[in-house]
C-alpha cells in the first residue's frame, strides 16, 4: 500500500509535459514537391472516374 501511494504521488511529476516550442518552416524539397504532383494527379484522376461512375446512374 505504501508503494501505491508513493507511486501515486510521483506520477504528476512525470506526465508534466515539456514547454511547447513552435516548429520552424523548412524549404519545400524537390522530391517533395514531385509526389505531391502525382498524388494531385492522382487525385484528380480518382475524382473523373468517380464523376463517370455516378454519371452512369
Amino acid at each position: 500500500m505504501r508503494k501505491l501511494t508513493l507511486l501515486l504521488a510521483l506520477a504528476p511529476a512525470a506526465a508534466q509535459a515539456a514547454s511547447f516550442e513552435r516548429p520552424i518552416p523548412q524549404a519545400q524539397s524537390a522530391t517533395a514537391e514531385f509526389w505531391f504532383a502525382l498524388a494531385a494527379l492522382a487525385l484528380v484522376a480518382a475524382l473523373a472516374v468517380v464523376a463517370r461512375v455516378v454519371a452512369r446512374r
